[in-house]
């Protein structure tokens, strides 16, 4: 302990990103439910006005909807753009700005549409009539066509007394069930293109799904990702394909008349396809390290157009991207990246491979829209101000999304440090640590360890709802970045490959420790909890220590030779840890399940019923032997809720349950 406490003086360093105020009322549960979140922004052709969605829950109907917003670029105006009694999402403006376009499912029976909402003014109007609805959709550069993402159409299913009729699942592929999809049949998604009258014209075909569909800026080609190997549910590759945007018509489409052009050829994941300016280049992400699965960098790569020999631009920068796309002069790629709790947007010089930081403050951006004179407008958070739309002109921030300030407005949010401390073996590791408001320096405080999911994810400097809320209650909270996060490089990263619940559990054991020695963390009184892998790396915790007298596993898993072939990794679980009846040995030792034994913290169980990532067996077996052990447990399950639980009062009742049991056994 003495030696952690004189490495910590060394290597702490904190940046104070919210001061408290001097009211101390903190976030309720309540508020929680109420704040809106921002997504998918994107800007009008003359850039005045940015159009985003917003998802807010629903209290009275106890249902989650999206609604689409603009504001003016000028932050002059912000105005919803879609009614409040339906959701609506994915804001498009057309070439000319005369348009407004977003999908949308109107009705109780309705599948979701393209509708287009005239500038001029008047209702929005659907604009397309797919029977199975459509998935996704963008403008063609001359704003004449569309190109639409749908998946095959099933047939028409049996009525028995005006019902339909149940039939059994019939399963033939390896990859046979996804979270919050269920089981998996052979209807695929393929890529249309729709001039507004007639049918949608398909233009790819076969046994695999199109995804991530951009028109090159001739308007001639789609780029889409796709993975067409022979066995695609074997393997985690996908390539970026280009296929003509032309259709003739009259002239029945089919593969042949639409030949792919395959632009990759990486063996592992290249995905998010962008095309530059002038047509001859695509850039992607790309991971090149295929032996290290999920622990490995997603890099920028450019391609040329044509398909040829591909150029990674990232490879001396170790932290992953997302969302590539040009700058409007085509000299460089903007991207966010994910880089020490953080999530700077970057340029990088196509060229040089350069990398400048645009936007790097104590923030994290999540979506981004470049537009062609300059503007960027973006979505951000930081710790005390939830995901908004933010525009970037000459360097120059400026939020144009204001749905939380009422809520926000009386309440004293939890002051917030990222700090660096020493791990067990001397390896640095980075956490938020979140202080109740009002808090007093030299107090002592309860104090809730919340691992983050993943578990190759960061807690990063946006704002975190939960934490917030714990904090409000009393709490000081430690949200760390063990290694296994992402952020911090790839080898940071991989050192959890095959060998989970070991080095995690040592770097979050020497956060609860640097608390505790810098005097804010009350060693008798702590807690752990968290959701996915946080409720795995918790289960890791209570059974490897013995100091935490609170627990919260979440959506984890404990015994993972019973997952297979009933969760949706068994491809990550072959690569990680082999196949379980030749490896089993693998399997065991890193399965949590084989300590219960050593349990000694009460543990709140929970999870959602039709959770097929992380499956409720889980919780059910874990639960079960803690209650066979006589520790005290409870189990709580979701009913109609996947990995992610989004009923609002099912997300009311979980912050509550938080609230109860912590304060059952911290307070």
């Amino acid at each position: 302990m003495h030696k952690k406490t004189m490495f910590a003086a060394v290597f702490a360093v904190a940046s104070t990103l919210v001061c408290p105020a001097t009211m101390a009322t903190g976030l309720t549960a309540e508020d929680a439910v109420k704040i809106q979140y921002t997504s998918d922004p994107n800007i009008s052709p003359d850039g005045k006005w940015v159009a985003y969605t917003v998802a807010r829950n629903d209290l009275e109907k106890d249902t989650r909807r999206n609604q689409v917003w603009i504001a003016a670029t000028d932050g002059s105006a912000e105005l919803p753009m879609s009614g409040d009694d339906y959701s609506a999402s994915r804001p498009r403006w057309s070439p000319d700005g005369k348009y407004l376009a977003f999908l949308a499912a109107k009705g109780k029976d309705e599948e979701s549409q393209v509708w287009l909402l005239d500038r001029r003014g008047g209702e929005a109007r659907q604009y397309t009539h797919v029977k199975q609805g459509v998935d996704g959709f963008a403008w063609s550069p001359d704003g004449t066509k569309m190109l639409l993402t749908i998946t095959d159409a099933r047939p028409e299913p049996e009525k028995i007394d005006g019902e339909d009729k149940p039939t059994p699942w019939v399963i033939d592929r390896l990859q046979f069930k996804e979270d919050g999809v269920g089981y998996l049949d052979r209807y695929r998604q393929h890529i249309y293109v729709y001039g507004g009258e007639g049918e949608p014209v398909q233009v790819t075909f076969g046994d695999f799904d199109d995804s991530s569909p951009v028109w090159s800026p001739d308007g001639k080609w789609i780029a889409f990702t796709s993975n067409r190997t022979e066995e695609p549910d074997s393997n985690t590759n996908s390539d970026i394909w280009v296929v003509s945007g032309v259709v003739d018509k009259g002239v029945k489409p089919t593969a042949d008349s639409h030949p792919l052009r395959q632009v990759t050829t990486n063996p592992g994941p290249d995905h998010s396809p962008a095309w530059s300016p002038d047509g001859k280049w695509i850039a992607y992400a790309s991971v090149v390290d295929l032996s290290k699965i999920w622990y490995a960098t997603n890099h920028l790569a450019v391609s040329p157009a044509e398909g040829g020999e591909a150029r990674v631009l990232t490879k001396d920068y170790d932290r992953t991207i997302h969302s590539p796309s040009f700058a409007p002069d085509g000299k460089s790629v903007y991207a966010v990246s994910e880089d020490d709790g953080r999530m700077p947007l970057i340029s990088v010089d196509v060229k040089s491979g350069k990398i400048k930081r645009v936007v790097d403050d104590q923030s994290a951006t999540y979506e981004f829209d470049a537009h062609a004179k300059g503007p960027v407008a973006l979505v951000r958070a930081t710790p005390s101000q939830p995901d908004a739309v933010y525009v970037l002109r000459k360097g120059k921030l400026e939020r144009l999304s204001h749905q939380n300030d009422s809520l926000l407005a009386n309440v004293t949010l939890a002051s917030v440090k990222e700090l660096k401390f020493p791990s067990a073996d001397g390896t640095t590791v980075e956490a938020f640590f979140y202080f109740p408001p009002g808090y007093e320096e030299g107090k002592r405080y309860p104090t809730i360890l919340r691992p983050h999911g993943g578990p190759v994810a960061q807690h990063d400097a946006g704002f975190y709802t939960e934490a917030q809320v714990l904090a409000s209650e009393g709490y000081v909270i430690i949200a760390p970045n063990p290694r296994g996060s992402s952020g911090y490089g790839e080898d940071f990263s991989a050192v959890l490959f095959a060998n989970w619940g070991v080095k995690d559990f040592e770097d979050v054991s020497a956060a609860v420790d640097y608390a505790i020695d810098q005097g804010f963390a009350d060693p008798d009184r702590l807690g752990v909890g968290g959701w996915s892998y946080g409720g795995i790396l918790t289960n890791y915790v209570i059974t490897k220590s013995t100091r935490f007298k609170a627990a919260i596993s979440g959506a984890s898993e404990v015994l993972y030779r019973a997952n297979y072939g009933h969760d949706i990794y068994q491809k990550l679980w072959e690569a990680e840890l082999g196949l379980p009846w030749e490896t089993p040995e693998a399997w065991e030792r890193i399965s949590p399940f084989n300590d219960i034994g050593k349990v000694t913290t009460p543990t709140l169980v929970i999870g959602g019923k039709e959770d097929w990532n992380v499956p409720i067996q889980n919780s059910e077996q874990l639960y079960l032997g803690l209650r066979r052990r006589g520790i005290d447990t409870l189990l709580v399950v979701y009913p109609g809720e996947t990995h992610s639980i989004l009923r609002p009062s099912f997300v009311l009742d979980r912050y509550a349950r938080y609230i109860d049991w912590y304060g059952r056994y911290l307070k």
